[in-house]
């Protein structure tokens, strides 16, 4: 006889929820296995340990050499170049001439004010002849019209005399002082007359003469511009940019190139932004020269950035060092503070990229890194300070994170 089985629903079930276990263990271990953030290759990352030391507070910079006075040549008059007595480079005395120009125009200008001064000399020569003569002639009236007078005083005395003892009448007696009064009359007036022409007589003299002073002064500036054809050094020192070839033409503010003082020099040196706040006049530093350490000074800030700089000069404080050459390279660094422990890590290419504000956490086993926000505070050119968000053995990429864009994770491989 037949008998009913039992419904095998229970076993299907079963077989049901194997097949899900085995589904969901599958996905979990393609999951494990699955890339987790972007792949970057191991071998491309720079790995660095955090670490507690001395924060040494200093900037390294590679600073140029200059010379710490210049001098200018720039072209003062047009011309051609007719001789070159200086090269480029040499070491010129003050006075020296570099080169010559010519320039016919200035020379016809020159002839033209020695002719003018001439002429005014010979023109004050004329005056002065003609006002000798004038004066004689005045001279020899006052003395005929003195001398009249002198014989009608002589006159009257007699006739006074004669009137006194009834020789001649009261008549006669006033025609004799009448003449007298009127040839004293005649002097005083051409007395008078005399000092008013020569008063005029030498204010036209002094009028010839500030004239002629004034031509000289002409003559002088034509005579000075002619000569400044023969360009002179104003300053002893190396050439420098010059580079004049005879039968070149010359133009009015022209440079012509440069006097250095070979003497004498200064550091200039190109400094991160991130220093500006912190670098000031006055800071002190070590430059490096010919292997040997001099002490420097910062002695100009020049706040323009370009291209995430700024320029700084700096002056030796205890006299020039004799290795030092214009174009020289030096190692120079200046210090902004004692040294203080500090969690550290090495100042890479990192920095540029975060800022400071985030950096990538290599996890357990560098199988991975994630991103993490941190403060950092001062940095010189090898370490940088940590001030939060990292402990001291923690490991952190500090190459460049320009090629990771927005990850913020990523899965090292080998």
């Amino acid at each position: 006889m037949d008998q009913p089985l039992p419904p095998r629903g229970g076993r299907r079930a079963a077989i049901a929820l194997a097949i899900i276990a085995a589904l969901f263990a599958m996905a979990a271990a393609l999951w494990q296995l699955a890339p987790r953030g972007l792949q970057v290759p191991l071998a491309t990352a720079r790995i660095a340990a955090v670490e507690r030391g001395m924060f040494r507070d200093d900037v390294a910079l590679r600073a140029i050499a200059a010379p710490l006075h210049s001098v200018m040549l720039d072209a003062v008059e047009t011309g051609r170049v007719e001789e070159v007595f200086a090269a480029d480079g040499a070491l010129v005395a003050r006075g020296d001439v570099l080169f010559r120009l010519s320039n016919p125009q200035r020379r016809l200008e020159l002839l033209a004010r020695e002719a003018e001064h001439a002429q005014q000399i010979s023109n004050l020569t004329n005056l002065r002849v003609s006002l000798e003569a004038s004066r004689s002639q005045r001279q020899r009236r006052l003395s005929e019209l003195a001398f009249a007078l002198l014989q009608a005083q002589k006159q009257h005395d007699r006739n006074l005399a004669l009137a006194q003892k009834g020789f001649i009448s009261t008549a006669v007696l006033e025609d004799s002082a009448d003449k007298v009064a009127q040839q004293r009359r005649l002097l005083e007036v051409d007395k008078a007359s005399d000092q008013v022409e020569s008063a005029t007589q030498r204010d036209a003299v002094r009028q010839m003469e500030q004239a002629i002073a004034r031509v000289e002064a002409g003559m002088r500036l034509a005579n000075a511009t002619f000569e400044a054809l023969a360009v002179r050094a104003p300053v002893a020192g190396r050439l420098t940019g010059f580079g004049l070839q005879v039968g070149e033409t010359i133009k009015p503010d022209q440079r012509l190139g440069r006097i250095d003082d070979v003497a004498q020099f200064k550091l200039t040196a190109q400094v991160d932004e991130y220093y500006l706040n912190r670098l000031v006049a006055g800071r002190n530093g070590v430059a490096t020269v010919g292997g040997r350490a001099h002490p420097v000074s910062v002695s100009r800030i020049y706040p323009q950035i370009s291209e995430g700089r700024f320029a700084v000069e700096l002056a030796f404080d205890q006299g020039q060092p004799r290795a030092a050459s214009p174009g020289q390279g030096v190692e120079v660094l200046i210090t902004l503070g004692g040294a203080t422990e500090a969690l550290l890590l090495p100042n890479d290419a990192f920095m540029n990229d975060s800022g400071g504000a985030w950096a990538f956490v290599v996890g357990q086993g560098a199988a991975g890194a994630e991103r993490r926000a941190i403060r950092t505070g001062r940095r010189n050119n090898s370490q940088v300070e940590v001030m939060s968000g990292l402990a001291a053995g923690e490991r952190v990429i500090v190459s460049s994170y320009a090629n990771y864009g927005k990850a913020t994770r990523l899965q090292l491989t080998k």
